[in-house]
């Protein structure tokens, strides 16, 4: 598991690591949202030269039904070269995969034959729990110290949520990350600034509220998460929280600037209660503590309701429903994906906060279902979802499933997966490539996409 010199993949900066070598595989988490077939990761050959282009060439089906397979990661990425606490002889060869429901964590190797992974380990939920205290593992990072999960249950499946550590090479859950927690009950993501020693986490909610579905008199009643949370990396104590407000619901993705010396990052608020909009808020550091400001709101379109599921009929209007975002390497431009009303956006955020719109495309979409040139089918369901940029900003990846059971309560026509390319210009403007579609087999859907070598939300860098 160990070599003598450091993975190619890893580059010390991201200024680097966007003259890497362009990816010619993506990984796909897949599910099946009836739980009757085992989840599984899809390998996608994404070589423009190569005779099988956006087609998938090769999968790894789990060994057993209803992991419900979502954020996965690698297990070591450019971190392992920061100096605090080096370990450079380890692979980017083995991918994480959780289970967010089964809490179960598969342990796949990329590396005899990256076009067929192999599952060389499996973590029994009952294993994680006893050692970690958490249970509905979410998502991974690698870090310099180890792997980062965060996890949306404690043992029990109640709050409070956190993060655990498993062991580089020997994947082995080690235990929880928390010493101090502070207020925080409620997790989701998690991410940090290096050069700041700060973690960062966001909040979604308990398993019983939203395994079966978003519960409407919950997210009414502002009881989803609302909050973000900084914290000391290193003494791993909780240092301050931040309220969006009642009317700002699921807080989610987190992404912080890659330049380690820019003490700033993004992060999506899914919708509003006042108006159904979506937004995107830049954390940033004033003084000796951390500050956030609404960057951006993306309004609510109207409807006929009676193109509109049960849960939006009495709104008139369909959200746009931010379920993702992603920075590029330079940190010049955050993609933002509105599930809802079928847009992916692309803003310039140089400066962070004062984003400008610089490309849209539109695909899916609860009322639009629109279509891709590529597409058989003229009406397409789920929009923008898990989105994902090459090291470069050339090229940008998405599929449009979230999550199952709230696949179902959106998009009540049906729900059939899918996965895009977009080219982008890096003066800013996006397009769809348009040979790259790829109709999801039936019985599955894909969500997290991570590519060969590394990815815009896979690495965090020491040095500028």
């Amino acid at each position: 598991m160990t070599r003598w010199q450091p993975d190619s993949s890893f580059y010390p900066s991201p200024r680097l690591a966007q003259k890497a070598p362009p990816e010619t595989l993506a990984y796909v988490a897949m599910f099946d949202p009836d739980r009757q077939q085992p989840d599984g990761i899809a390998v996608v050959d994404l070589d423009p030269a190569s005779p099988s282009y956006a087609r998938i060439v090769g999968s790894v089906a789990m060994p057993n039904t209803g992991d419900e397979l979502h954020h996965f990661g690698w297990n070591a990425c450019s971190s392992c070269l920061c100096p605090n606490m080096p370990h450079p002889h380890v692979e980017r060869r083995y991918l994480v995969v959780p289970g967010l429901r089964s809490s179960r964590i598969h342990i796949l190797d990329t590396k005899p034959d990256p076009r067929n992974p192999t599952i060389v380990k499996v973590i029994e939920p009952e294993v994680l729990a006893e050692r970690t205290g958490y249970t509905r593992p979410h998502t991974v990072h690698c870090g310099p110290d180890g792997i980062y999960v965060t996890a949306l249950g404690n043992a029990e499946g109640k709050a409070p949520g956190g993060i655990f550590i498993m062991d580089h090479e020997s994947f082995e859950p080690l235990g929880r990350w928390e010493v101090d927690r502070g207020p925080q009950q409620l997790a989701y993501d998690g991410w940090w600034h290096l050069g700041y020693d700060t973690l960062v986490t966001s909040e979604w909610g308990t398993p019983d509220t939203f395994e079966n579905g978003l519960v409407p008199e919950i997210l009414l009643g502002s009881r989803y998460g609302r909050r973000l949370h900084f914290w000391d990396l290193l003494k791993r104590k909780h240092l301050q929280a931040i309220d969006f407000g009642e009317e700002h619901q699921l807080v989610f993705e987190l992404r912080p600037a890659h330049n380690p010396t820019k003490a700033y990052g993004f992060v999506n608020c899914v919708i509003s209660l006042k108006d159904l909009s979506s937004s995107i808020w830049t954390w940033y550091r004033e003084g000796d503590h951390w500050a956030v400001k609404k960057i951006i709101t993306i309004p609510a379109e109207p409807a006929n309701p009676d193109d509109l599921p049960d849960m939006l009929k009495g709104f008139g209007a369909v959200p746009p429903l931010v379920t993702d975002i992603d920075l590029t390497m330079d940190d010049r431009f955050l993609y933002v994906s509105c599930w809802g009303t079928g847009d992916l956006q692309q803003y310039d955020v140089s400066d962070p906060l004062n984003p400008r719109l610089t490309g849209k495309v539109r695909i899916g979409g609860i009322v639009s279902r629109a279509t891709h040139p590529k597409a058989a089918n003229g009406h397409l369901t789920g929009g923008p979802q898990m989105v994902e940029i090459s090291r470069d900003g050339r090229r940008v990846y998405f599929t449009n499933s979230l999550y199952g059971p709230i696949d179902q309560q959106f998009y009540h026509r049906g729900f059939e997966g899918w996965m895009v390319k977009l080219n982008a210009d890096l003066e800013g403007g996006i397009s769809f490539d348009e040979d790259f579609f790829i109709e999801w087999p039936k019985g599955h859907r894909p969500h997290q996409v991570r590519l060969e070598g590394g990815d815009c939300s896979s690495d965090s860098y020491c040095y500028p």
